[in-house]
């Protein structure tokens, strides 16, 4: 698998963290990596481009 890196909060991170130990994840990476296939598979399940925009413009990520 290829690997790049991001940055993130450091504030963030720490919760990354705190909450992938809680939940099991063997690793902080583990976890963000889930959490990214879960959130892109939901979006992949839009039915059109118009929906896809409207669910990243409800959680923030485009304008």
């Amino acid at each position: 698998m290829a690997s790049a890196k991001v940055k993130i909060d450091k504030a963030l991170l720490d919760k990354v963290a705190k909450y992938a130990k809680l939940s099991g994840y063997s690793s902080a990476e583990e976890f963000v990596t889930h959490c990214l296939e879960r959130e892109i598979a939901r979006i992949e399940e839009a039915d059109s481009e118009d929906e896809i925009k409207k669910k990243l413009k409800g959680l923030g990520y485009i304008g």
